[in-house]
Parts: structure tokens; sequence; C-alpha cells
């Protein structure tokens, strides 16, 4: 699953050590047996940045070949907490308003799709299409 977390006019974004240098992208994880895709989005990302979330919302999914996946997209509003970063899994998150944001993934992930889907919602400009 991948997870755009919003705050209003603001959006969290995070960096992976793995990530090109300055690029923030939205939060990922795998579902664990047993559990719903809503319960792993709040379980990611209570685990990756500490936060709560509520209202998560399936917006869209995406094959991802590495390793074979299926990303299924989400958007959750913020419910509380502070960032707290999980060492292993992201380097840097933070909070960014939607007129200052920092270097994006690739127009064609959905990652960035979630991110340019919310803006153009918030803005009232035409949505766009997720790559295919």
């Amino acid at each position: 699953m991948i997870v755009l977390v919003t705050r209003g006019d603001e959006l969290l974004l995070a960096r992976s050590p793995r990530f090109a240098p300055g690029v923030y992208s939205t939060l990922a994880g795998y579902v664990e047996p047993g559990e719903s895709v809503e319960q792993c989005v709040a379980r990611e990302v209570r685990e990756e940045v500490g936060v709560a979330i509520h209202a998560p919302q399936y917006i869209a999914s995406q094959g991802w070949p590495f390793p074979h996946s299926l990303m299924l997209g989400f958007h959750a509003e913020y419910a509380g907490g502070d960032i707290v970063l999980q060492p292993e899994e992201i380097e840097d998150a933070r909070w960014f308003a939607i007129d200052n944001l920092p270097a994006l993934p690739a127009r064609q992930s959905i990652a960035r799709y979630l991110i340019e889907l919310y803006l153009a919602r918030r803005l009232g400009h035409p949505e766009p299409v997720l790559p295919g």
C-alpha cells in the first residue's frame, strides 16, 4: 500500500535513504497476514513516522515491478501525534505546504499521482490521470 497523509494545506512527505538526493515521497508498506489494507495504512504510517491517521480512502492502484507487487493508493487525514522517524526506513519526514513542495517522485509513479490529485482537488484544478 501507499498513502498520502494530509493536514489541510500540508502534505506529510518522507525520504528513504534509497531515494535520489532531495526527493520526498508518500509513505508505503506491505500488508501483513490477517490485516485489512485500511489497518495496514494506519500501522505503516504509525510505524514509519509515528503519527495517527483517520479516514483512509482508497484512490487507485498501480502495478509495481519491484518486487512484482500491486500498489494500492490511499489518501488519509492526519489525526494526531508528532513525527517520530523509524530510522531503518525513513531518514527524514516533515510537513510541506502545498505551495512549497520538495522534489517529488517520477511523474509515472502512483506516489506522484496521489500528490498531484490532492493538489488538483485542493486548488480546484483539473484532476490528473494515473499513468498506465
